[in-house]
């Protein structure tokens, strides 16, 4: 066991920093490192029995991490297209996996799991692609995230139901025990529906309850202790009370443990441990994949690829565009999900388990994970060129870049206190409402911009002033009125739009006010040196600080406009 964790972290270590190094995800470092210890290479050969245990115990910490950060309501703020959009996609991909599967002689089962395996995107490679690029926290980042977790939510589905349906689909390593089919999922399906309700009316309360009681101790180790202790705890005891996948069982532990007012720390004490065995269980993957596959079926190996970066690609474009969002928004979407990672490693190795799936089969989700991982910082890397070239080129890309949105613009009938020396409020996010809501109190009108159409659409609807788009855009900002506004404040932390959206906003209104959120002590000295505006740190007095400059902003300039 030693050997084993001590060859696979420091071989990860190594081959994951070289990956970094050529901007490649250290996810594939870590494969790769499985790929030299294990038995399709020379050499040190680790203990697959020992992995796989290893391997479990990561697969819990990365579902308890999944449900740590599962945020419901993130999701129904992009309901609209991350629900669609994920049951589309993967569908789509489904079907072409089985289609190629057809072709290459495969039975169904396999095809279909094989598809479900290339279905569906890595979280850990997404999250750090958008943090990369700083664009997590904008509306293109919460689709892209709510779709996944669309995809993650299908994939718990799909590994609570395998077990059960591995024999009518052809599975030799499962038995139905001589009672009927339906018998069987129907007390599967009971069996989960109880331990949901379980955790939904008893861990929901006891999980907070227990982090409270341990935080007063004040011991750092005994915290860390206790999420650890429920995340594996529960875990556990679902699949030997309830006999729900342990991958099930620790989602749900995130999900409770997330209604606690410790749940961010919470996520940071048991980062650490998450890590180490997340690493791990890359590291048991790729001891499963033999790279001959490689020289022996390329054409297969091809096609496994183009399903995730050709077929998943080109269906997100698809439908992101007909749902009536921007180029730009179409664009980062589909790259954002042209990669696959945690949750087919899990479908593909479970598949193998219930033998539904052959290993050659496991192989290639392995390989085109491999590829697929290394190819996705190029798509970002190529996003804004690709849409520079197409916008250059093609009428139809500039009217799908510029398309009419019935919330881009200010309804007709908006009141004119909206519309002359009104407040500006860019993002409506968690400081956002603090500041709208400083300013009802003070009884001053805003405008609110936001790239969320659902959100501004529920704004519309309350009879609140707001407009959706880009507020770095000038389009954006006139709609806005911001040449008659007295205040611009900006609550996002997109820093990448900031200074253009300063610039316009001078540009159209020189003697605005301008007040702005940073991240982090640096940000905010920097953008105090380059004379930006006034700025706020983001921390637990940023809205009533930045709410109390908003308002005086706003008597100030009634008292000159009075004079």
């Amino acid at each position: 066991m030693i050997s084993t964790i001590a060859a696979g972290l420091g071989l990860s270590l190594i081959l994951g920093l070289l990956c970094e190094r050529v901007r490649i995800p250290a996810l594939v470092g870590y494969l790769l490192a499985g790929i030299v210890i294990g038995p399709a290479t020379p050499g040190f050969v680790a203990d697959m029995q020992i992995a796989a245990q290893l391997s479990e115990i990561g697969v819990m910490l990365l579902m308890f991490g999944v449900g740590l950060h599962f945020s419901m309501k993130d999701l129904l703020s992009v309901k609209r297209i991350a629900v669609p959009g994920a049951i589309v996609q993967m569908s789509a991909a489904t079907s072409l996996a089985l289609f190629v599967a057809w072709c290459w002689g495969w039975g169904w089962s396999s095809g279909l799991i094989f598809g479900l395996s290339l279905s569906c995107a890595s979280t850990v490679v997404l999250l750090k692609a958008l943090e990369v690029r700083g664009i997590l926290d904008t509306i293109n980042g919460r689709i892209a995230v709510g779709w996944l977790v669309v995809e993650d939510l299908a994939c718990v589905l799909v590994l609570v139901l395998m077990p059960p349906l591995a024999a009518l689909l052809g599975g030799s390593a499962v038995s139905t025990g001589g009672g009927p089919l339906w018998l069987t999922i129907a007390l599967t399906l009971l069996q989960v529906t109880a331990f949901i309700a379980l955790m939904l009316i008893v861990g929901r309360r006891a999980l907070p309850w227990l982090l409270w009681r341990v935080a007063k101790t004040g011991s750092r180790e005994l915290f860390t202790l206790a999420v650890t202790a429920a995340a594996i705890g529960i875990a556990f005891g679902a699949a030997h009370l309830f006999n729900v996948s342990f991958a099930l069982g620790a989602f749900f532990a995130g999900m409770m443990m997330r209604e606690s007012e410790f749940s961010h720390r919470a996520a940071r004490e048991s980062l650490p441990l998450r890590d180490a065995f997340s690493v791990l269980f890359f590291v048991s993957v790729g001891m499963l994949f033999d790279p001959t596959i490689l020289l022996e079926q390329p054409l297969m190996v091809l096609s496994a690829v183009a399903i995730i970066v050709l077929g998943k690609t080109l269906a997100a474009l698809a439908l992101v565009t007909l749902c009536r969002y921007p180029l730009t928004t179409a664009l980062t979407i589909a790259a954002s999900l042209a990669q696959i990672g945690e949750f087919s490693f899990i479908l593909a190795g479970l598949g193998v388990t219930l033998g539904l799936l052959s290993a050659q089969g496991m192989s290639l989700v392995l390989a085109s994970a491999l590829i697929s991982i290394a190819l996705n910082p190029l798509l970002f890397a190529g996003l804004e060129p690709l849409r520079g070239w197409l916008l250059a080129r093609s009428e139809w890309a500039r009217s799908l870049e510029r398309r009419a949105d019935p919330y881009a613009e200010l309804p007709m009938s908006t009141e004119r206190k909206y519309l002359e020396g009104q407040v500006v409020l860019v993002g409506y996010g968690r400081i956002g409402r603090g500041l709208a809501a400083e300013l009802e109190r003070g009884h001053v009108p805003y405008v609110v911009v936001d790239q969320n159409r659902e959100l501004v659409e529920a704004l519309r609807n309350q009879g609140r002033a707001a407009v959706t788009g880009d507020a770095a855009e000038a389009a954006v900002l006139i709609q806005a009125h911001i040449v008659n506004a007295s205040v611009l404040a900006v609550s996002t932390a997109d820093a990448l739009n900031l200074r253009q959206m300063v610039e316009l906003a001078r540009t159209l209104n020189p003697e605005l006010r301008i007040a702005l959120r940073a991240r982090s002590g640096e940000e905010a000295e920097l953008l105090r040196r380059e004379g930006l505006g006034t700025v706020f740190l983001a921390d637990e007095e940023l809205v009533g600080s930045m709410g109390r400059h908003v308002l005086a902003g706003f008597a100030a300039e009634r008292l000159q406009a009075a004079h």
